[in-house]
């Protein structure tokens, strides 16, 4: 008889903790899941969902605008912000329903309450201390602020989600995805929006031609972007709008600063120091290949780890690790051709190297295609598409594929698929195109773009 109580007790009900205890707990293993917030974690509850719940209400905005081309007319639209919030923490509450039914199903014992390692055996939660042959940490990520004057005064990406009234002016600090997620949310919703970012462009690590098209784009729409600009202090104003100062600069006033500068491994009080788990001075928690740490108990996967921070990377590690250690079928994950979506206002599809990593690999020819969306012949839209294609100039294969465009997250997908398969050039060349889309201009790039 087993001396531990449980076989697995995994700590954080998201999305990569979930499919490993759903998927141990269907294999005979007695798990335990704990959770000191709501299950489903930062996708399910703080993230991916509801910002595309609520990019998805931004939308309409642009289509009441772009409908009068197409000679419809709508009298007195108005909208409702509040609406739109109860709605999607409706829609919240039904997720977290499902969640807790298939962990049920799966004979996952829920433990609500914060996990805290005592050693590599043991979990103390709620009292009382729990035991287990494997310990899984899958504890996410958690918006991370600096330490100046005022900082209290700024809200996160969490609260902005939760947020009751539409504010009229809003400063967001960051240039990554979610800072630029939100600024087109928000400008959508008829709100003055200023993006203060550190670097030149928004978006660091995407394709420079990307980064490019997306701050055309976002200009476009009337989002004042602050490039090279470092925010010093947040004062609160008597009549509760708030007075930034910047270098350089003159002061900004606004009516509500967020910041979305980044995210840092969720560990605070955990208790891997207590049980021996190596941390770096990131936070974040080292793991092999297998997801086990330097402790040969203790396992770690998903954002804590620092490698691709991705919900769907987090899943399938979850799965990974559940298949090697519950039923005897060793699994790793291949971080190579990993696609991404940015849910920017045109939104963003990306899979493969840019073209600035692909050239560090050897010589390169890019395809390149900028062109004003059908749909935008008849609206007045000036927005404009971009379509990349990046391919190794000895073996023809494909390396990159970028897109900044309307379903450029829908059409990166399938493109993936390719990558994954290795595709050449030559056979995207020989791809036959549906007429008459966008996704058509990945397989009809013939000209190269001269170096």
């Amino acid at each position: 008889m087993t001396p531990y109580d449980y076989d697995l007790i995994v700590i954080g009900a998201g999305s990569g903790g979930v499919r490993a205890a759903r998927v141990a707990g269907s294999y005979g293993a007695r798990v335990a899941l704990i959770e000191s917030s709501r299950v489903g974690g930062t996708c399910v509850m703080r993230g991916c969902v509801p910002k595309k719940l609520l990019v998805y209400g931004a939308h309409f905005a642009h289509d009441l605008e772009d409908m009068a081309g197409f000679g419809w007319s709508v009298e007195g639209a108005s909208f409702d912000w509040p609406a739109l919030v109860v709605a999607k923490n409706r829609e919240l509450d039904r997720l977290e329903g499902v969640y807790r039914s298939l962990l049920k199903a799966s004979h996952v014992e829920l433990i609500e309450g914060r996990g805290k390692l005592v050693d590599p055996f043991t979990v103390a939660v709620e009292g009382r201390k729990i035991t287990a042959e494997k310990i899984l940490i899958a504890v996410g990520g958690w918006p991370s602020m600096p330490a100046i004057p005022g900082i209290e005064h700024a809200i996160t990406s969490n609260e902005a989600l939760d947020l009751m009234v539409m504010p009229e002016r809003i400063l967001i600090v960051g240039g990554g995805y979610i800072a630029v997620e939100f600024a087109g949310i928000f400008r959508a919703f008829g709100a003055d929006v200023s993006l203060v970012i550190r670097k030149d462009r928004v978006l660091r690590g995407f394709d420079d031609d990307v980064r490019d098209a997306l701050t055309t784009e976002m200009t476009r729409q009337g989002i004042h972007i602050l490039p090279e600009t470092v925010i010093n202090r947040i004062d609160k104003l008597q009549d509760g709008s708030y007075r930034v100062k910047r270098t350089p600069g003159p002061d900004i006033e606004t009516d509500l600063v967020m910041y979305a500068t980044g995210r840092a491994p969720n560990i605070s009080g955990l208790g891997l120091a207590e049980a021996g788990v190596r941390v770096d001075a990131r936070g974040v928690v080292p793991v092999d290949e297998w997801n086990t740490t330097n402790i040969p108990s203790v396992f770690a996967i998903g954002d804590v780890t620092g490698r691709v921070e991705l919900t769907p990377v987090a899943l399938n590690e979850g799965l990974n690790f559940a298949e090697t250690q519950f039923n005897d079928n060793p699994r790793v994950m291949d971080y190579n051709t990993i696609p991404s979506a940015v849910f920017s206002s045109p939104p963003i599809g990306t899979v493969g190297l840019t073209e600035a990593a692909a050239r560090q690999r050897g010589p390169v020819r890019v395809y390149r295609s900028r062109f004003r969306p059908m749909k935008h012949t008849l609206s007045g839209r000036a927005e404009q598409t971009l379509i990349k294609l990046i391919v190794d100039a000895r073996s023809d294969r494909v390396l990159g594929c970028h897109m900044v465009g309307p379903e450029a997250p829908e059409i990166i997908q399938g493109l993936a698929i390719a990558m994954k398969c290795g595709a050449t050039k030559a056979q995207f060349d020989a791809t036959i195109g549906v007429h008459p889309t966008a996704a058509e201009e990945f397989v009809t790039l013939r000209e190269p773009v001269p170096e």
